[in-house]
């Protein structure tokens, strides 16, 4: 029998993108799926796209309410008899200048992208003890790794988040559970077309080695990967899934254009 063959995941902010691509994946992998999202449209949809009945489960909640969220997770667990993996998708977008941030912006920021990553996390950890461990993705951002303009509370909130990832990661280590981070560079979602216009898409074409944005289902492998007994030995890591993004120097957008005037 295939060794993920009865395991289950919670995925957070599983509706859409690259959370119900994650989804996808796990399911095609043979495993079990929790999609929890806050949008009851969208969490229906998505669940009728994949018609799984047998092997998924939606869970209507948000992630800052701990209460709905441990009681969801629970359920979860008793439904399908185990947890193995949690991913912490769910999280929420404010471009905007330092200045124009308003108080509650910064804190409904704070609150969806690290201190929800915290509440599933804990909620998590008791059930896949009762199983030998599991692991944990956070789905951070390039934003953790480099600073931008109009990101002080998206980048500060996803920067916290890679760091909870290591000390989460360095405590869980022992109980048999491995908790790792994937950062996505550009990835072609629906909140990248709402935001970013041809120009800044441009900007992005001209930075990233590999010239072009990621796609879903990328990152989707990617976190499935540092879920699966492929990664056993794996944990505390940031792994960045931008095309280069991160790595490349000022003089790229330069050399792409003297490339083109030739």
């Amino acid at each position: 029998m295939n060794s993920s063959a009865n395991k289950v995941a919670v995925v957070t902010g599983a509706a859409r993108g690259i959370g119900f691509a994650a989804a996808q994946r796990f399911l095609n992998e043979g495993w079990r799926v929790a999609l929890l999202d806050c949008n009851n449209e969208t969490l229906a949809e998505a669940m009728a796209t994949l018609d799984r009945p047998e092997a998924t489960l939606a869970l209507h909640c948000d992630v800052t309410d701990a209460v709905e969220v441990r009681a969801d997770i629970a359920r979860a667990a008793a439904h399908f008899g185990r947890l193995d993996a949690l991913v912490n998708n769910a999280g929420i977008a404010i471009f905007k200048p330092l200045m124009e941030t308003s108080d509650e912006e910064w804190a409904r920021i704070m609150a969806v992208n690290v201190t929800g990553p915290f509440i599933c996390t804990t909620a998590a950890v008791p059930l896949m003890q009762q199983h030998g461990g599991g692991a944990i993705v956070n789905v951070t951002s390039i934003s953790s790794l480099r600073a931008s303009t109009l990101r002080a509370a998206y980048g500060s909130s996803k920067a916290a988040l890679a760091h909870f990832t290591k000390q989460c990661a360095a405590e869980l280590g022992e109980v048999g559970i491995r908790v790792n981070a994937v950062a996505p560079g550009p990835v072609d979602t629906a909140m990248a077309k709402e935001v970013h216009s041809p120009a800044i898409r441009a900007d992005y074409h001209d930075a990233i080695p590999l010239n072009r944005y990621g796609l879903e289902r990328e990152l989707a492998d990617a976190i499935y990967f540092l879920c699966s007994d492929q990664s056993s030995y794996i944990t505390g890591q940031v792994l960045a899934v931008d095309g280069g993004f991160d790595a490349a120097g000022i003089g790229l957008p330069t050399l792409r254009g003297k490339t083109r005037a030739t």
